[in-house]
């Protein structure tokens, strides 16, 4: 039988998703994380103390998804994961000219589940409420991510810079 796609709105976030997609708890499992609470991550210090929780439990299961890109169908390797987040560090820190870190949200410090990235030259809105808020650019999440609808493009540095780091 052959799925029809529809287009629905998710907490104002455009998503597609199939009629009959058996896969449907899992999606309404990250969009209802993706739309859950998350804090500020303020200094480039606590983004360090971020990053080592994350590469501590970089085995986790962590899936590492660019928005605008295909969904990964599986958790990225501990060590794919950790350079994922070196060389997201690295690119933070040069594009985003700032005192500050402020583009990067978690659902939870002490033990994360799920982080929001957001593009240093897109920032957007990130807090506050929104019918439309801006979509980061990467999502790391436990949860088995869902295609995210973007409307923005990608510029073509970001994408290249994306594939070159999971060739």
């Amino acid at each position: 039988m052959s799925a029809i796609l529809e287009r629905q709105r998710v907490g104002g976030i455009a998503t597609s998703s199939a009629e009959s997609d058996p896969d449907e708890p899992a999606a309404r499992a990250f969009h209802a994380a993706f739309r859950g609470r998350f804090t500020g991550v303020l200094t480039w210090r606590d983004l360090d103390e971020l990053w080592q929780r994350l590469c501590a439990n970089a085995g986790a299961g962590w899936f590492v998804y660019a928005v605008g890109e295909p969904v990964p169908h599986a958790p990225a390797a501990a060590e794919a994961f950790r350079r994922f987040i070196a060389e997201i560090d690295v690119l933070l820190r040069r594009e985003h000219d700032e005192d500050y870190c402020g583009i990067v949200y978690v659902d939870d410090k002490a033990a994360p589940a799920f982080v929001k990235i957001f593009d240093p030259h897109r920032p957007g809105m990130q807090c506050g409420f929104s019918d439309n808020p801006p979509l980061p650019g990467r999502v790391l999440s436990r949860i088995p991510p869902r295609p995210l609808e973007n409307g923005v493009p990608v510029p073509n540095s970001r994408r290249r810079w994306w594939r070159r780091l999971w060739a």
